[in-house]
């Protein structure tokens, strides 16, 4: 039976964090002692939601105490372990992958599958957050320049169900994927968010979907044009309406069902990150011109753009908006880190404003003068079909791709992402299950429960 006190400390607390010498071996022995000793210690605590003042102090204490341990170890041998994972760097493993190989390999330096199994039974109130032990290693591993480099490719390659759905994409044109539909007109592949239920809020599903997606477009040789567009939804307010996308589903995130690595990590190193850079598909070539392929893209904008929609605007080519269209990035809100907004938004409308809609809150109404400096077209709903055409035909021109992959390495170089994601890796998740995080979404949930329409 669980205790439900707290243990004595004197007795069981190990004397000291161990000492790493810098042999990886001996040190991943001394890592997985001090970590079995730490979880000998939360097992005799009961479930976080029992726990008193005292015991969740204690508890909190043994995982700070293990995490530091976790650093130590990383910020000797980061490299070593990436590369006793990857072969040498031989073998491009995904990041859930990678995780994996890393709680597998490593005891101790990653929860292992059966704890975070436990982990996701429970709603990320009740979690004793260890997805940031999983961000301490992943923000381990993009700190470093030649780590976090092939980590960065591995993300970039095409996915195993892309690649399986490829064949049928370029003979019929059209995929339906869960939560999303991809067709193909003519030189342009239209992605379509078809998440009605939540006002094409981001969740799991959709982030793997957008992946899938994205890869076809460019894997695809008739399509020379990505366009992502928002579809109907069912909200009472909006019903049979496009909107563009409600950002993260906070429903989701207070139940626990938005993922670190799957979600907050896997949306920016995956999709995101494709839709920018590009898709590798010749991880052996020399210029980064002959590794991947890319194209322009172009986002049209019903409705609202919010959080993690307005994110997507970022990256692309081209935007086009409906007059009555707005923008948001509500981080102040939700109290979380809107992706790269804050690396993306400063380029595009400056230090000053991009501060006004982060920090403040700020909404961009298609009728502000700002809306100028993140939209290219501003049109009324009947002339929306007329904008797109005009923009495909524009964008299909042969020099385009060339040209926006020389704009997006000067804007953007990699070294720059990278580093932004190894902080982005830790800031994020701790954020995640900050205490005026769970605060807000609880809240939010609790007055959803009284609202028709409910909690996006």
């Amino acid at each position: 039976m669980t205790s439900t006190h707290a243990p004595d400390t004197a007795s069981a607390w190990p004397t000291h964090s161990p000492d790493f010498i810098g042999d990886l071996e001996g040190d991943a022995a001394a890592l997985a002692e001090y970590a079995a000793t730490c979880e000998a210690l939360l097992s005799q605590l009961p479930p976080k939601p029992e726990r008193d003042a005292t015991q969740q102090s204690l508890a909190d204490a043994v995982f700070g105490k293990s995490r530091d341990a976790r650093r130590r170890f990383l910020a000797r041998h980061t490299e070593a372990v990436y590369d006793a994972l990857t072969e040498g760097r031989s073998r491009h493993l995904r990041l859930p992958e990678l995780v994996h190989a890393a709680a597998d390999r490593f005891p101790g330096l990653i929860p292992t599958r059966t704890q975070m199994e436990s982990e996701y039974a429970r709603i990320q109130a009740e979690r004793d957050g260890r997805e940031i032990d999983q961000g301490i290693f992943c923000g381990g591993v993009l700190h470093s320049r030649a780590a976090g480099t092939h980590l960065v490719e591995a993300m970039l390659l095409p996915t195993p169900r892309s690649l399986e759905l490829l064949d049928e994409f370029r003979a019929a044109g059209r995929v339906e994927l869960a939560s999303l539909l991809v067709e193909r007109h003519g030189s342009a592949a239209h992605v379509t968010f078809r998440n009605a239920h939540c006002l094409n809020a981001e969740d799991n599903q959709l982030i793997a979907d957008m992946e899938t997606a994205v890869d076809l477009v460019l894997l695809d040789d008739q399509v020379q044009v990505g366009l992502l567009r928002g579809g109907e939804v069912d909200h009472p307010r909006y019903e049979g309406r496009r909107v563009f996308s409600a950002g993260i589903n906070l429903k989701d995130l207070r139940n626990g069902a938005i993922s670190f690595v799957e979600f907050l990590m896997g949306r920016e190193l995956g999709y995101i990150n494709k839709m920018f850079r590009g898709l590798l598909v010749n991880p052996s070539g020399h210029m980064w011109s002959e590794r991947v392929t890319q194209k322009p893209w172009i986002g049209v904008v019903d409705g609202f753009a919010i959080g993690g929609g307005m994110q997507l605007l970022l990256v692309m080519d081209r935007v086009i908006a409906e007059e009555g269209a707005y923008f948001s990035l509500p981080a102040a809100e939700e109290g979380i880190v809107p992706g790269l907004g804050n690396l993306r938004l400063t380029r595009l409308t400056g230090a000053r404003h991009a501060r006004q809609v982060i920090l403040g809150g700020r909404r961009v109404r298609m009728t502000d003068p700002e809306a100028r400096l993140l939209c290219d077209d501003i049109v009324r709903a009947p002339d929306m079909e007329e904008a797109i055409e005009r923009a495909v035909r524009e964008l299909s021109a042969p020099a385009v791709a060339a040209n926006r992959r020389m704009l997006n390495l000067a804007e953007e170089p990699l070294d720059q992402f990278r580093e932004y994601m190894a902080e982005f890796a830790v800031t994020q998740v701790v954020r995640a299950y900050s205490d005026d995080v769970l605060a807000k979404v609880e809240r939010r949930w609790q007055r959803s429960r009284s609202n028709e329409g409910g909690f996006k």
